[in-house]
């Protein structure tokens, strides 16, 4: 069984679960490397070392993913469970996620209006699957 067929929806409902592991990735093996691993080895009780411009970006990026990822897949899942998929949807659907995706570099890069621009996409891309769950 492949879990990346099915409809458009949860297709990128999956890749949207592989970008935010990706991004897991990035942003905790450049936040080890600036804080290196003695610090990440221990409890971290106390206050973390510094890091970097760019690691700081990754790593706000990765959060404001989590902070819109948990409403994207339930909408998703509400649609599909409602049987309420349509191309709108499914629009919408890849809007989020090819914005997620985008979201990440244009971040890190350092671009401010682009960045709350691709943000705003993702958020109407969202918008649209869970107004589909209202049709």
């Amino acid at each position: 069984m492949n879990i990346f067929t099915g409809s458009v929806e949860i297709q990128m409902l999956c890749w949207s679960v592989v970008l935010g592991l990706v991004q897991l990735v990035i942003a905790t093996t450049m936040a080890a490397k600036d804080q290196g691993l003695p610090f990440n080895l221990t409890p971290r009780d106390l206050p973390p070392p510094p890091v970097t411009i760019v690691t700081g970006r990754l790593q706000r990026a990765f959060g404001n993913f989590r902070e819109t990822f948990v409403y994207f897949a339930v909408s998703v899942l509400v649609v599909t469970a409602m049987a309420k998929n349509s191309p709108g949807s499914a629009l919408g659907a890849q809007l989020y996620f090819w914005a997620r995706v985008l979201y990440v570099p244009v971040y890190a890069v350092g671009i401010p209006v682009a960045r709350t621009l691709v943000w705003a996409a993702s958020i109407i891309g969202l918008v649209m699957v869970l107004l589909a769950a209202t049709a």
